[in-house]
Order: structure tokens, then sequence, then C-alpha cells
């Protein structure tokens, strides 16, 4: 396992998301009970390749991250009833999935694949060429599993946020992404 800059390690979780019918209701809870922030806000935005169980989605989302530690913190709110990861049957506000980054994301999507868990969602990131895939594991976990691929990008965005975080003084709670 590599280490991250952040203290994080590669394959293990390094994330965990709550998904928020209020994204910034929901960060003003986090910042409040919890002290987590500066959260950096996302959106709305419609995902360009995003693939919902095989399809096109048209979904809209805003997503807020922030470190708590060396986790990172993901809030997700979807602004419409298109079909997504976020609103199937069954799913609640409150946590979705656990994100796991890798370097082997092609041998990692076919091991979950082999442990029986589809495909629920994929996207390649356009700001930092990252690939995500979304395992549907809820048999097995209390949700699903983001498989997240390491980019020297993605890793500076993420290495930024903790940086930010780091000593964070409670002022300018929500940023810009």
């Amino acid at each position: 396992m590599s280490e991250l800059p952040w203290g994080g390690t590669l394959g293990s979780i390094v994330q965990y998301a709550y998904v928020a019918e209020d994204i910034e209701a929901a960060i003003g809870e986090w910042v409040e009970r919890l002290g987590v922030g500066p959260w950096f806000l996302i959106g709305p935005f419609t995902p360009a390749t995003g693939r919902y169980r095989g399809e096109p989605t048209e979904a809209v989302f805003t997503i807020a991250q922030a470190f708590s530690g060396s986790t990172i913190i993901e809030l997700v709110a979807q602004h419409d009833d298109e079909p997504s990861v976020f609103n199937e049957r069954g799913l609640e506000y409150g946590f979705h999935h656990f994100g796991v980054m890798t370097k082997s994301f092609d041998a990692e999507v076919e091991r979950y694949r082999a442990m029986g868990y589809e495909e629920a969602y994929f996207d390649t990131l356009p700001t930092t060429g990252m690939r995500v895939m979304y395992f549907d594991a809820r048999r097995d976990l209390p949700g699903m599993i983001e498989l997240l691929e390491h980019t020297d990008a993605q890793e500076k965005v993420y290495a930024d946020y903790f940086e930010a975080a780091r000593g964070w003084d409670g002022s300018e709670p929500i940023r810009g992404g």
C-alpha cells in the first residue's frame, strides 16, 4: 500500500459519503457538530460521461468534500428525480458509500465483479481524468463501494483540500472546488 499525501493509503478506505437533502444545511451540521471543514463545493452539474446501471444519466448533483483527519467526507445532493445511485429504491438520506482509491483500477474492477458486485455507476471526471465506479455491495455492507482511480491530478486536489483542513479556523466553511 502506498502512502498518500494526506496520510491515507492506496487500497484502503479514503472516503465516507453521505446523501443530503440540502447540502448547505448538511455542511452546517458537519461544521457545527463535528468541526469538519472547510468544504469544497462542486456543482450543480450533470456528469458528462456518467453511466447509471449501464445507461447514460442526466441526473443533476452537487457534491461537497472536506477532510476529517486523513479521511475525506463527501456529501452528495441530487437536484432532480432522474434515476441514479443516490435515489435508488431503499436508499435514504445518510450514509451511502465507502471510497477506495487504487492505482490498479481495472484489476480492482474485476476483483469486485468476481465478488458478485454489480456496477451501479461509472464516470470519468473531466477535471482530473479519474475514473470512478460504484459497486452495489449492499447485500454484504451498509452501503456501496466507490472505486476511485488514483491520478496525480486528483491526488493534488485532495492534497490541497487536506492542507486547507489542517489548522482550519472555521472561516470560509464553504469554498469553490
